[in-house]
């Protein structure tokens, strides 16, 4: 791990550099004014609209938002699997010194599963069910690397003890049906793994799992970014596992940043009003609730057709204290204190007393 990127020869073709005038990364991953849009039929799908955040190996960022907020198009955007035909992707992503926006399919292809990989969502979908789990990781660790069936085979046996799949020198034959969902989910990690990457994307890791398997999963996560010092998004729709595992947590909604910052901030000092309404709507196991859960209202906006301003204006209990702003003017993400950015009209004084005064005590 932390190998410095030097491979234009290995990959064919020049590693990108940076736009004229602009700056050079200054994290291992660096998304810069990230957009991906998908022209329909009925208009122009803003999925991401300018997003930007870092994120430094051996660190977590958690991910969050409704279903709809752009979370898993961001995730496929680093990875480079949108297809180029459907989608308008704009930006910068820098990983380790290499421009992904601007890099060939065939550049990005190279790095996929070896610099970066992606722990899916659904791994029973996301696995081949004609294909034996061992024969996909096998797959997946030959074409990175130039070694023997037998050699590949030995790693995947490894790879499956290491993410604790029990007898891994038989199970390496099963097919996919034939693992639990924990045990998929595992299998799916094993194969991401497979080739050390240093940038590891897991969306909704935890999903349709029991809160015991969870546990063991986040668990797993942890140790294995411990010993590959891994850099890790986590997309998740779940503050608790963001809680237990993310160092920062980035808000989103309609595909912008509502909020940024560390896993203290987020929690603690919240200053968004939709991030409110998110811990408001999340059960809590550490303290005596005396209210009912607190949903936001409404739902999520269209990404063909975002309110103007502020996109969260229509779901704001706050909207009608910023003067019209919010309903014309389009918030910037601006940091309020050392790490920690919001994209709100509200006064800063006037957000951090709303917070305390109305929302911390019904928490």
């Amino acid at each position: 791990m932390g190998r410095m990127w030097n491979r234009a020869e290995e990959i064919g073709g020049s590693p990108s550099t940076a736009a004229e005038g602009s700056p050079p990364p200054t994290a291992f991953l660096e998304v810069r004014d990230l957009r991906i849009h998908f022209p329909t039929d009925d208009g122009l799908v803003k999925s991401v609209d300018g997003l930007s955040f870092q994120l430094e190996r051996g660190r977590t960022l958690g991910i969050v938002g409704e279903s709809g907020s752009g979370k898993s198009v961001t995730s496929l955007g680093i990875l480079g699997l949108h297809n180029r035909k459907n989608a308008n992707v704009s930006g910068e992503i820098w990983l380790d010194g290499q421009e992904l926006v601007g890099a060939s399919e065939h550049q990005v292809r190279r790095l996929r599963g070896r610099d970066m990989a992606m722990i899916f969502q659904d791994p029973l979908s996301s696995m081949h069910p004609f294909y034996t789990v061992g024969n996909q990781i096998v797959e997946a660790y030959r074409i990175h690397n130039d070694v023997s069936r037998k050699v590949a085979r030995k790693h995947a046996i490894d790879m499956l003890g290491r993410v604790g799949i029990p007898q891994p020198d038989r199970r390496i034959d099963s097919y996919p049906h034939e693992f639990s969902g924990g045990m998929r989910q595992r299998a799916m990690i094993a194969m991401a793994l497979s080739c050390d990457p240093e940038l590891l994307i897991a969306d909704e890791p935890t999903t349709a799992l029991d809160v015991t398997v969870q546990a063991q999963i986040l668990d797993l996560l942890r140790d294995l970014q411990e010993e590959f010092n891994s850099a890790i998004i986590m997309i998740t729709h779940d503050l608790g596992v963001v809680a237990e595992l993310s160092d920062d947590i980035l808000v989103m909604y309609g595909g912008r940043c509502a909020e940024y910052g560390s896993v203290d901030d987020v929690f603690h000092r919240p200053e968004h009003p939709y991030t409110w309404g998110l811990l408001g709507s999340m059960p809590r196991l550490d303290r005596e609730r005396t209210e009912r859960l607190m949903p936001i209202k409404g739902t999520p906006p269209s990404l063909i057709n975002i309110p103007s301003g502020c996109a969260f204006n229509p779901r704001c209990a706050y909207c009608e204290l910023t003067g019209g702003k919010s309903l014309t003017e389009r918030p910037e993400l601006r940091e309020t204190a050392a790490g920690h950015k919001v994209a709100c009209h509200l006064p800063v004084d006037q957000r951090r007393e709303i917070w305390e005064s109305e929302i911390l005590p019904k928490l």
